[in-house]
Parts: structure tokens; C-alpha cells; sequence
């Protein structure tokens, strides 16, 4: 006997977040462009290169935020949640673009220096950009964490990221300013370049792990176990089998319970109904398969795993 349990809400469209961060990067890379286009500063080019990283990984996930919000159907029984993940994926692989950018423009300005100007209005600019930056991201990252979406919680990461950077620039910037080194300008977007690499391997590595079924958090795993274990009864109720796995803002579950054999199939059922039920009270996302198999069987042993 197998009990299939979906679970009960369904997620928000988070595609209006998705519009939100377009329209920041949007105008920040105007900001960033404008700093960099007064001051000539390579730093703060490399400033507005990551915002351009930013806008273009914004409309990524609009994209796959609306591809992930499709119901199931014939060709996708499991739903297109999915979808997130390849979002994550490329804007981690347009980070590491735009870091060797970066990296090389630095090199570049290190070897052919020029003078930088104005170097106050533009630092003031790109600290304005920071601030909606820090906002906005923090606002992503929140909703992300709270409905489940990588998407989300990626370009939100980004933004704080971008916001990181844009302080370093200013700091640097702001001694360069203040002592004439203007060496320091190409060293701060190397330094830009070689953070924004970090960012992009750990984006890739969350997507990665996503497409590849990873199981959930061992924390989460040992809240299910901790629920198992309430309902065990040793030689009469006993669980094995138990398979767990993210895609996406969903959680999937499959386990194998096994109960006396002379029991009844609605006994059987009630009680499997009443641990699922538990179950995504505390995992709202979780769609929860189970099994039910006679506990004095051998052959109820042939499926256990690890």
C-alpha cells in the first residue's frame, strides 16, 4: 500500500520581486555608469560591470521564476520548479564573465595608469547605488528564504554582494583620493574581480546541487528522523527506506513503514495519514510518498538502504 500526500499551500507569485530587482539594476548601472564615466575610474567600472551582471541576472530569473510557477502536467508530473536552479546557475556563470573582465581591465589600468577625476561626486553617487542595493537585496534574500526559492535568494546574495563591493571601491577609492596613489584604483578592481569569482562558485555549487537531487539539510533530516522516531515501536511500527530531496521552493519525501501484518489496510492507512500529517505541519512544502509493508516479512527487507 503506497499513501501520496501533496502539500497543502501553494506558493505566491514571487515574479513582482523578480520585476523589483530589474528595476534597481536598472538604475543602478545608470548611477554606477555615470560615477565611472565622471571619474574614469577602472574601480568603479568594475562597480557597474557586477550592476550589468546584476540586471542581466534579474531577468534570468523573471524568466525562470515564471517558467517554475507552472502547475504540473503530462510532460513534467513533478512541476517545473526546477527551473530555479538553472536560473542560479547562469547568473553564476555570468559572474565569473564578469569578473575575468574585471580582473583583466585592473592588469590592464596597472600597466597603462591614468589619472582619475572627480573622484567625490562619483564615490557619492556609487554609495547612493549601495544603499538601494543593500535594500533591495535584503528584501530578496528575506522573501527567498521564506517561500523557498533559490532564484530569490540568489539574486538577492548578488545584490548584497554587489553592495560589498561597491563599499570596498569607495573605501579604496577614497584613500586613492585622499593619498594620490592611484595604483590603488586598478588593485581594488582586481581585488573586485577575484570576490565576485567566490560569489559565482558559490552560486553554481547551490544550483548544482540542487539539479543533482542533493538531500535535504542535514537539520531538516533529523527533524524528520526526530518525528519517525516519536511514532517507532519497536517489533510493531518501524520505518526504513527514508529518502529525501529539494527542487526547488518543494521538498519531497518517500519512506517505508512497517506495521503488524494483521492489521487492517484503513489501520494501516490511519496511521501513515496521521504521520504524514505531522509531518507537513513542520514541512509545509514537503510532498510525502509512504509505504506500507508487513513488518514480519523478509521480503519487507529486500528495499532497505543506507
Amino acid at each position: 500500500m503506497t499513501s501520496l500526500h501533496e502539500p497543502a499551500a501553494a506558493r505566491p507569485d514571487l515574479r513582482k520581486y523578480a520585476w523589483l530587482a530589474i528595476g534597481t539594476a536598472v538604475l543602478t548601472v545608470l548611477l554606477k555608469a555615470s560615477a565611472w564615466a565622471i571619474t574614469g575610474s577602472v574601480g568603479l567600472l568594475s562597480d557597474a560591470a557586477e550592476s550589468m551582471v546584476n540586471l542581466a541576472a534579474a531577468i534570468v530569473a523573471l524568466v525562470m521564476l515564471t517558467i517554475a510557477a507552472r502547475p504540473a502536467d503530462d510532460s513534467h508530473h513533478f512541476g517545473h520548479t526546477k527551473a530555479e536552479y538553472f536560473s542560479a546557475a547562469l547568473e553564476g556563470i555570468m559572474v565569473f564573465v564578469a569578473a575575468a573582465s574585471i580582473i583583466y581591465l585592473g592588469i590592464d589600468r596597472l600597466l597603462n595608469p591614468r589619472p582619475l577625476e572627480s573622484l567625490g561626486i562619483g564615490l557619492g553617487i556609487s554609495l547612493t547605488a549601495a544603499v538601494l542595493n543593500g535594500i533591495v537585496g535584503r528584501l530578496l534574500v528575506k522573501v527567498g528564504t521564506r517561500h523557498r526559492s533559490i532564484t530569490l535568494r540568489a539574486d538577492g546574495r548578488h545584490l548584497l554582494t554587489d553592495v560589498y563591493t561597491s563599499v570596498g571601491v569607495v573605501v579604496g577609492l577614497g584613500l586613492a583620493w585622499l593619498t594620490g596613489w592611484n595604483w590603488m584604483d586598478p588593485v581594488i578592481a582586481i581585488l573586485v574581480g577575484v570576490h565576485i569569482l567566490v560569489t559565482g562558485y558559490r552560486l553554481i555549487a547551490e544550483s548544482s546541487a540542487g539539479l543533482m537531487d542533493a538531500s535535504l539539510s542535514p537539520e531538516d533530516n533529523a527533524r524528520i528522523q526526530a518525528i519517525l522516531d516519536a511514532h517507532t515501536e519497536k517489533g510493531r511500527i518501524e520505518f526504513h527506506a527514508v529518502r529525501t530531496r529539494e527542487s526547488g521552493a518543494r521538498q519531497f519525501m518517500e519512506m517505508h513503514m512497517l506495521v503488524p501484518g494483521d492489521w487492517s489496510v484503513q489501520r494501516g492507512h490511519d496511521v501513515m495519514e496521521d504521520l504524514v500529517d505531522e509531518i507537513v505541519a513542520q514541512f509545509p512544502a514537503m510532498r510525502v510518498t509512504g509505504h506500507l509493508e508487513p513488518i514480519a516479512d523478509p521480503r519487507s527487507y529486500e528495499d532497505m538502504i543506507l
